[in-house]
């Protein structure tokens, strides 16, 4: 990331704090949400340049084509990891499709650990956690 913003690309990773258990501690790192993933925003520039930054491989895509992610869906994200708060009321299930409350994006449920729930986004294949009620 730090490459892309040194050429004037706006660019955004979203990170994440995990506790990682070593044999003699605990400890608590961040991890990128979006593992090998960096959101650009290309607005002005060539669609190609970034690939004249190493270590840019490939963009993501979705349905045959590249992946567009909103301001607006970057701003929620943003917003869901700095207070990572919201609830759901309804019973939920593995496979479950639902809105993860605070960014308001479709996921699908992968597990639910008492009252953490952990899905998948639909557009980003991110997983994201938040709590039942």
């Amino acid at each position: 990331m730090e490459r892309l913003v040194s050429v004037d690309f706006e660019a955004y990773t979203p990170f994440k704090t995990e506790i990682r258990q070593w044999s003699d501690r605990k400890k608590k790192i961040k991890v990128p949400l979006l593992t090998s993933m960096v959101l650009v925003k290309l607005a002005g520039n060539p669609t190609d340049i970034v690939f004249e930054i190493p270590g840019v491989v490939r963009y993501l895509f979705d349905g045959g084509k590249r992946a567009e992610v909103s301001q607006r869906e970057v701003l929620a994200m943003k917003a869901h990891l700095e207070v990572n708060r919201g609830f759901i009321e309804k019973k939920l299930f593995k496979g479950d499709t639902v809105v993860v409350p605070s960014i308001n994006q479709e996921a699908t449920v992968l597990s639910i650990q008492g009252k953490n729930c952990i899905a998948q986004l639909s557009k980003l294949a991110a997983k994201v956690s938040f709590q039942l009620n």
